[in-house]
């Protein structure tokens, strides 16, 4: 029930934190257009360049090392100040490797600016410490009121396509103050350290160890968005982003098991519990694929009532990104129990680098011819195959730790409760008018299509909730 509790704070969390921007989308794509939308995917793709060098991997380092220490409170204090410490002078670094990128470059000098509040509230980002610890609680409930303040911020400060550099403004600083709030929970986990008792050094290295996936992972996260601003125009990095937001929402949901099971995995790896481990990534990959079908085949059947509805018609070419995009939940959801909640907390991480790196090499490579020919089109595609990359090498990796057979288990009937779902839906996607009424509709009918048809397939996981309801 802990590990089920973390994991409903946490998908939460995930979906609040993306709350703000989805609530303010549809309005701001029509304060601020493709342009405005563009100019901020463009130079805040940058700024996730400076923010991810000068984190060096604490985020998932700092999770895990947190939960291996956190049965002591001398250890947990030590290993806090420490990885603390040393995240903050690296972002320190960074700011000033941004301040020699800032004073070379000619244009968006107010947009790189107001993105570089950001990049402090790096600094002072501890949520990987509470996410050690398994209170994810505390995540959520701090940063409600924030976020609350930031969205009534934009819908009273941003009235023009003059105001872009204000909006940007607003959400770095709520960044910035969401991450302050953390720190007075920390009184309830650790004591005081001398400074002298810190030794930053043995962080260091395997920090490392986990940020070069983690450059790796930005790399075909972000890098797209900065090449077609680059290569195409600012207007090609919005429609991009503008897809990749609801992507990344609907993902949110998704891969928030990641983040509770890293540091659940991690303990009981710890603890020499190895059977344990894989009996958590066949539970989890099942549930995964569960939740990510019926998001996969649904986004794709409403994605042209959906588009012009949220975005407005200036916003259309992003129907056809959205469709292609929409596979990736399935990839990442899977790559996300393999990697995050198996090969991370079992120390597999050069395996786990290995297969994020094919995938930003990949996209690299393949980005710029199909970005030549086909714009942001091309862009995701490169996007889709790099993922492709990702969960195939992964599941090559554990192909001899785990029985494969049992990890995709029940996927045939996720796959057929799916297919079924979208057939349904997208015949009254093609008969139905065009209104909001009508696409939750769509929604709540293939909810029941796909629920009915696991429990007439019988699938284990209707089982385990129904057993999970009855405890």
């Amino acid at each position: 029930m802990r590990v089920v509790k973390n994991y409903l704070y946490n998908a939460f969390y995930q979906i609040f934190i993306l709350l703000v921007p989805l609530v303010t989308t549809p309005y701001l794509s029509r304060v601020l257009g493709p342009t405005g939308v563009g100019i901020n995917a463009y130079t805040n793709s940058v700024i996730q360049y400076f923010i991810l060098f000068g984190s060096i991997g604490v985020n998932l380092y700092g999770n895990r090392q947190i939960a291996y220490v956190r049965e002591s409170r001398q250890e947990l204090t030590k290993s806090f100040y420490e990885i603390f410490f040393m995240r903050f002078l690296t972002i320190l670094l960074s700011s000033l490797a941004f301040l020699i990128f800032f004073l070379l470059t000619s244009r968006y000098h107010v947009y790189y600016l107001a993105q570089f509040v950001s990049l402090v509230a790096a600094a002072f980002d501890i949520s990987w410490f509470f996410m050690g610890v398994e209170n994810f609680a505390v995540t959520v409930l701090r940063n409600l009121t924030v976020k609350i303040v930031t969205l009534i911020s934009i819908f009273v400060f941003i009235k023009s396509e003059s105001d872009l550099g204000l909006y940007i403004l607003i959400l770095s600083l709520s960044l910035l103050f969401g991450n302050l709030t953390l720190f007075p929970s920390l009184r309830r986990y650790i004591g005081r350290l001398s400074l002298h008792q810190l030794n930053i050094k043995r962080h260091l290295v395997p920090s490392l160890a986990l940020f070069i996936p983690q450059i790796a992972t930005q790399v075909y996260l972000v890098v797209n968005k900065t090449m077609l601003g680059s290569m195409m125009s600012v207007q090609a990095a919005g429609y991009f982003d503008q897809s990749d937001k609801i992507i990344k929402m609907v993902l949110a949901i998704v891969t928030a098991t990641g983040t509770v099971m890293l540091p659940h995995v991690a303990n009981a790896f710890a603890n020499g519990e190895r059977d344990k481990t894989r009996d958590y990534l066949y539970g989890s990959f099942s549930f995964v694929s569960a939740v990510a079908f019926p998001m996969f085949f649904g986004l794709i059947a409403v994605a042209s009532k959906f588009v012009p509805l949220f975005f407005t018609n200036r916003f259309r070419a992003v129907i056809p990104l959205m469709t292609i995009e929409a596979s990736v939940i399935l990839l990442i959801a899977w790559s996300n129990a393999i990697g995050r909640q198996y090969l991370l907390p079992t120390q597999q991480t050069k395996a786990y680098t290995m297969s994020v790196t094919f995938g930003a090499i990949t996209n690299i490579i393949i980005n710029i011819p199909l970005i030549m020919s086909w714009g942001a089109v091309g862009a995701m595609v490169a996007t889709v195959f790099s993922e492709v990359m990702v969960t195939g090498y992964q599941l090559w990796v554990i192909r001899k730790q785990i029985s494969v057979n049992k990890l995709f288990v029940d996927t045939g009937k996720y796959l057929l409760a799916g297919l079924l779902m979208f057939v349904v839906v997208k015949i009254m996607d093609w008969q139905l008018a065009t209104s909001w009424m009508v696409l939750v509709l769509e929604v709540i009918v293939g909810m029941i299509v796909y629920g009915f048809m696991l429990v007439i397939l019988r699938a284990e996981i209707i089982q385990k909730a129904i057993h999970l309801v009855k405890r």
